[in-house]
């Protein structure tokens, strides 16, 4: 199935991808490093200077294999595609919803908040005992007032205007204990507050990346299901932006995304040398920092866990896709109401 088939990373930069019959081949310096069929692949994903051959490029979108360049900070540049072959009609379904958005924006946010709560109170439950008592009070009372905005985003008398308020203020809250949920010992890999383009300190740099990946997974989903990923509900269109995307990562960024990023720094897989500070104070990773990121992302997305709503377990790395498939049943008419994905 081809969903259930894997991503390519290629990180190192100068090397060349080319086709060599039915398969993708990678080399370096002229050395063959690695050969995968193309009938495994689901996406391929480069990472700064990388040379990719016509042929191969043509014999990817054929096959509706995507080829999305990143820069080597994992800031999206291009993405090659074949065809669409999205329903026209699902498409119009999603443009008329984007006019009276507030019944999805809800379901979105309300898996977004449970999932952030969710992941505080794992944090308690594991090093509990660890935390000084006025950390423990902190990071239950954010825990309560999540619980609080959940509710008032379940009533369906919000506008958008204020569901989009609600999720300001539960992210506000989230990350102002984030930082206690970081163990490593080393002062730099300590949480002071989000920061973006650039980031300026190594957990946002970690962040970040991790965004961009699971940005490029939410994407493919929705084109996989034919849906279009710059027509969001949440976050409000503009040029060159996935709105729909961003929409979709929402809910499992808490879960995907932040709990890796804590796992890599807690059991100590990322230090502070695996970042570098330019003199502009954007942080950047190391080209191994950014392999053992990958690596670390492929295996996590390997993991299966209890769909909620499919009573039926899967990876974590076809999420993206099966909500993006009950996305567009509901936008059909198939389903009454978006159901969200909650991580238990």
């Amino acid at each position: 199935m081809k969903k259930l088939l894997n991503t390519v990373y290629v990180t190192t930069e100068g090397a060349v991808l080319r086709k060599d019959g039915e398969n993708l081949v990678a080399e370096i310096e002229g050395s063959e490093r690695s050969r995968v069929p193309l009938h495994m692949l689901s996406a391929v994903v480069t990472f700064g200077a990388i040379h990719v051959s016509p042929p191969l490029m043509g014999a990817l979108a054929a096959a509706g294999i995507t080829l999305t360049f990143l820069d080597r900070n994992g800031r999206f540049q291009a993405r090659l595609e074949g065809p669409i072959s999205g329903n026209v009609l699902l498409r119009r379904a999603q443009y008329r919803v984007c006019d009276r958005p507030e019944e999805v924006v809800r379901s979105f946010l309300i898996g977004k908040i449970a999932n952030q709560r969710a992941v505080l109170m794992r944090s308690l439950r594991d090093y509990g005992e660890d935390y000084q008592p006025e950390q423990r009070q902190a990071v239950n009372h954010v825990c309560g007032r999540l619980a609080h905005i959940l509710r008032r985003v379940e009533r369906v008398d919000d506008t958008l205007e204020r569901l989009r308020g609600s999720e300001g203020e539960a992210a506000n809250l989230y990350f102002s204990v984030f930082n206690h949920l970081i163990r490593s010992p080393d002062e730099v890999m300590c949480w002071r507050g989000r920061s973006r383009r650039p980031p300026l300190d190594p957990v946002n740099a970690l962040l970040s990346f991790l965004y961009t990946l699971l940005t490029h997974d939410c994407r493919s989903a929705l084109e996989g299901v034919g849906l279009d990923p710059a027509a969001g509900f949440l976050h409000r269109d503009r040029p060159g932006r996935p709105s729909l995307a961003l929409d979709l990562m929402e809910e499992l960024r808490p879960v995907l995304a932040d709990r890796l990023a804590l796992s890599l720094i807690n059991r100590r897989q990322l230090r502070a040398g695996d970042f570098e500070v330019q003199e502009s104070g954007a942080v950047l990773m190391s080209d191994e920092a950014r392999k053992t990121v990958l690596t670390a992302w492929q295996e996590r997305k390997r993991d299966e866990r209890q769909h909620p709503f499919l009573a039926e377990k899967a990876p974590l790395g076809l999420v993206p896709h099966l909500q993006a498939q009950m996305l567009a049943r509901h936008l059909r008419g198939d389903l009454d109401a978006y159901p969200p994905w909650f991580w238990k």
